[in-house]
């Protein structure tokens, strides 16, 4: 019988089992954090109509849609989370509560060119917020209490969560003539920090932009000093209206900031952050990790006017923020921030060396009842097989169990890092949860 080749899709990403563990913990991490905070969960099919799904969709991403028929329906793999939460704002508006705090977190299909670091089919980690007709600037700055809170918690690496207002740029721009411009000009001023000053000029001067404007707005990304310092020279910088809107409002966004205790030292004004989509009018927010500059952005977002505007003409304003874990997950195993060859999926194995299962299985299921993971090791082989499994499948604490700990109630348990071992009575067992905790 000819055998298929076991192949796997270009641009889908297989993990090995160490590698699973260590993803779908920074996925847990992500979604307690969002329940944290009060968001519900939220789960939306993968296939929806093309007409739904594409409403407002064009161009590239347009031509990235995987999309079939199937009979008589003209259907598409959603391509990220925001549209199918438009389509089920818009749906479901009459018996939602708003403000409507939802998360989801799930896999996204595009059919791009794949390339290191990029993906066909990804997951994506979505958190929105939806008012209706008005929403607070407060929800701004919870949701960067959000990505300070999970970037904290991922524990890889010191962050900087780069905050600024579209209403700032816009109307900065709209001073200095250039109003017919102002969505070209957001654009290219996004790519500052990916293709240099040069290369923003280069291109601001083939859309018709003068020199002397192109310097006043390399200059404007370049103010330095701290968050509340730059906001000080924005205050006085320009009297478009539509600049001093954007800059009361990252003011009340900053001012929420520190009264939340976030440190200071997470987050910082950055003039140069535009998100180049259309979709965002107000706050928006990129966090790198400082340490790791060329990783990019690990989370991005910001506030929109109205999520549904393809489906209703409810005014919903929005804000919002998306981790793309797929990619960021293969980036922090590249550069080596993350190790997975010490990843397990259990906190103690437990190590047979006897027949007496009853007793194997009591030790068993009181380790669960504390919240332990454990996985028995049933090879019919010697102790040093079970040993050697033991190391390989990672387990930094092991339980033996023999005819005398089955005779005096006890466990043995052995550290597989420094070798030390004790014996603790059936009793003691719920003290190993502090153990392995350290």
């Amino acid at each position: 019988m000819n055998k298929t080749e076991p192949k796997t899709l270009s641009g889908f990403m297989e993990l090995y089992p160490n590698e699973q563990v260590l993803f779908n913990s920074m996925k847990s991490i992500i979604e307690s954090t969002y329940k944290s905070y009060g968001y519900f969960p939220l789960d939306t099919p993968v296939i929806e109509y093309s007409e739904v799904l594409l409403a407002k969709a064009g161009g590239e991403t347009e031509k990235q849609i995987y999309r079939f028929e199937k009979g008589d329906n003209d259907l598409s793999l959603r391509f990220d989370l925001t549209v199918p939460l438009a389509k089920y704002v818009a749906k479901r508006q009459n018996e939602l509560v708003f403000p409507f705090k939802r998360y989801q977190i799930g896999k996204v299909f595009r059919g791009e060119r794949p390339q290191k670091g990029r993906f066909r089919e990804f997951y994506q980690c979505d958190i929105d917020v939806i008012g209706d007709t008005e929403l607070s600037l407060k929800y701004d700055s919870e949701i960067i209490s959000i990505i300070n809170d999970i970037f904290t918690k991922l524990n890889i690496g010191k962050f900087v969560i780069r905050i600024n207002n579209r209403k700032i740029l816009s109307g900065f721009f709209e001073s200095l003539g250039l109003s017919d411009k102002v969505t070209d000009i957001l654009r290219i001023v996004d790519k500052l920090e990916k293709i240099g000053e040069e290369e923003v000029k280069k291109e601001l001067s083939n859309l018709g932009v003068n020199e002397k404007s192109q310097n006043s707005i390399i200059s404007f990304m370049n103010i330095g000093g701290s968050a509340f310092e730059k906001l000080d020279v924005l205050k006085n910088y320009c009297n478009n209206e539509t600049f001093l809107s954007g800059v009361s409002e990252l003011e009340s966004v900053l001012e929420d900031l520190v009264l939340r205790r976030i440190p200071s030292t997470n987050y910082d004004v950055d003039l140069s952050i535009a998100r180049g989509l259309d979709y965002y009018t107000g706050s928006v927010f990129e966090t790198k990790l400082i340490d790791y500059p060329n990783i990019g952005s690990v989370c991005s977002g910001g506030r929109y006017d109205n999520l549904a505007e393809y489906y209703t003409d409810a005014h919903l304003p929005g804000v919002g923020i998306s981790i793309g874990l797929t990619r960021l997950f293969y980036q922090l195993v590249e550069s080596n921030i993350i190790k997975v060859e010490n990843a397990s999926s259990s906190d103690i194995m437990i190590i047979p060396m006897c027949e007496d299962y009853k007793y194997i299985y009591e030790v068993n299921n009181m380790l669960l009842s504390y919240g332990i993971n454990t996985n028995i090791c049933y090879l019919e082989k010697g102790f040093k097989q079970k040993m050697r499994y033991a190391d390989r499948m990672k387990n930094k604490y092991i339980v033996i169990i023999g005819e005398d700990e089955v005779n005096k109630k006890t466990i043995v348990l052995k550290n597989m890092i420094d070798g030390n071992q004790l014996e603790l009575n059936i009793n003691e067992l719920e003290s190993i949860k502090n153990m392995i905790g350290d």
